[in-house]
């Protein structure tokens, strides 16, 4: 049986076309990825067949579900049972006042019809086998982006639904979760089908099926997964498997400047009273580019936290040692929609930074070139762009703000690998030229390799119970 075909559906903004018309169908047993470039389309091609488009954005072409032609407002009445969509944004998907336990038996007792106690137990089952036990009375604002992405995609999940379109389901999960995640995909999608978008090629690699290469919202190459991956044809597909971390040059040593920017001696991070990092000290210097890798919710997101000022630390103290104003200490969040308001234009959000800090336009247009931003990117809103984008304009902000110390959360988690080259490049060559000091957090071990003068790795394999580390067991290469 067919589950879904897709006819010449395109997406437009006005007179533009953002996603050339695109077909195919999808069986029971069936999979479809769609690999490409941050800002290419993908999520606005999910968004047309779930009928969830931005007002500002219209699909045309058709789309038949289960045998019948559905039209794009008549589609909600299949989400949750028959349909069902993991959205690339979890804080978008999840209610902020709710626990997670909660949303996810919500979901089991009303779109499942399980009784209260049942949907609840399966909630906490569920939770524990993606490794949340101790985090399921928590709220999405006190979860690390990797379990807030855990717990949208089990509540994606839960309902069963035939057809499952996933969004970049494995971003901001380090390599076992994301291995973990594809493998649930699979089983989900054994009795129906799946449609996965992803800039990952090891994602596209691991749900094999069908590939669509997509590039500027055309698609540029497809076919069997493994014919393309192994044999492709299309430069701009050779390009992107090449631009995995895996395949940089190594970095060369370089002469770290001494100058200390900000220090940390016996510093404790946590939450309330419990403690996630303890009795750790480090310098960190003018141009020098620290690695943090470890595993989601170790963590290092509490740590720039604490080292900004944000949050205060539970233990020990935190120094800077470069007198500055505090815009100049910057962060660049895992998730760029938690740093930008939605109810505004881009070029409005920007234009407040502009005139508060007296940014001149040589620099705004400067920045904006070396991040491929356009002019015309900046008159929609945030939940009008792709998280790439929205991510590149969260570092256009503190760029231009020319920061000494700059803690990025995993600022190249929602970015192509070609995307996250380029990113990840001009971080280290900006700390290099501008002096400022990087601390880079990531999920990909050979990206900060590759990158970072030194890498702070805080590894789960070391942790006690409740995923803690002790001094002795930070390493720091």
């Amino acid at each position: 049986m067919t589950i879904i075909r897709v006819e010449n559906l395109s997406v437009h903004v006005g007179s533009r076309t953002l996603v050339a018309p695109v077909s195919f169908a999808l069986g029971e047993g069936e999979r479809l990825t769609i690999l490409g470039q941050t800002g290419s389309g993908k999520s606005l091609l999910a968004q047309a067949i779930m009928g969830n488009l931005p007002d500002s954005l219209v699909s045309r072409g058709h789309v038949w579900l289960f045998g019948s032609e559905t039209p794009a407002r008549s589609r909600r009445q299949w989400w949750g049972r028959q349909l069902s969509m993991l959205p690339q944004e979890p804080w978008n998907a999840l209610d902020p006042l709710m626990t997670s336990v909660n949303q996810l038996a919500e979901t089991y007792r009303f779109v499942c019809g399980r009784g209260a106690l049942e949907a609840r137990q399966q909630a906490q089952q569920t939770l524990a086998e993606l490794g949340l036990k101790a985090s399921a009375e928590k709220r999405v604002d006190q979860l690390s982006g990797g379990m807030a992405q855990r717990v949208a995609i089990a509540c994606a999940m839960a309902g069963g639904a035939p057809l499952l379109l996933a969004d970049e389901p494995t971003k901001g999960l380090d390599v076992s979760r994301r291995d973990q995640v594809v493998r649930q995909l699979l089983v989900q999608s054994a009795k129906g089908a799946l449609l996965t978008i992803t800039h990952d090629v090891e994602v596209a690699k691991q749900i094999g099926g069908q590939l669509m290469v997509v590039k500027e919202g055309q698609i540029v190459e497809q076919g069997r997964c493994e014919t393309v991956l192994s044999s492709p044809q299309h430069t701009f597909t050779r390009e992107l498997m090449a631009a995995d971390p895996s395949q940089w040059p190594d970095r060369p040593a370089q002469q770290i400047d001494q100058s200390p920017v900000i220090e940390a001696r016996g510093l404790s991070v946590g939450h309330g009273k419990r403690a996630l990092l303890r009795d750790l000290s480090l310098t960190v210097h003018a141009g020098e580019v620290i690695g943090v890798v470890g595993d989601s919710g170790c963590g290092k997101s509490t740590l720039g936290d604490t080292l900004l000022g944000v949050r205060a630390p539970l233990a020990g103290q935190v120094t800077r040692l470069k007198q500055t104003p505090a815009h100049r200490w910057q962060k660049l969040y895992q998730d760029p929609t938690a740093a930008v308001s939605q109810a505004v234009t881009l070029r409005v959000l920007l234009q407040d930074v502009v005139a508060k800090y007296g940014v001149s336009s040589g620099v705004v247009k400067s920045w904006m070139t070396r991040l491929a931003l356009t002019d015309e990117l900046l008159d929609r809103r945030a939940d009008g762009v792709s998280g790439g984008e929205l991510q590149r304009f969260c570092i256009l902000r503190a760029m231009i703000l020319d920061p000494v110390f700059l803690f990025a959360d995993e600022p190249t988690s929602r970015l192509d690998p070609m995307t996250a080259r380029d990113v990840t490049h001009w971080l280290v060559n900006i700390a290099r030229e501008t002096r400022c000091a990087v601390m880079l957090v990531s999920h990909h071990p050979e990206l900060i390799e590759k990158s970072c003068d030194r890498v702070i790795s805080l590894d789960r394999r070391l942790c006690g119970a409740h995923g803690k580390i002790a001094a002795d067991q930070l390493v720091m290469s």
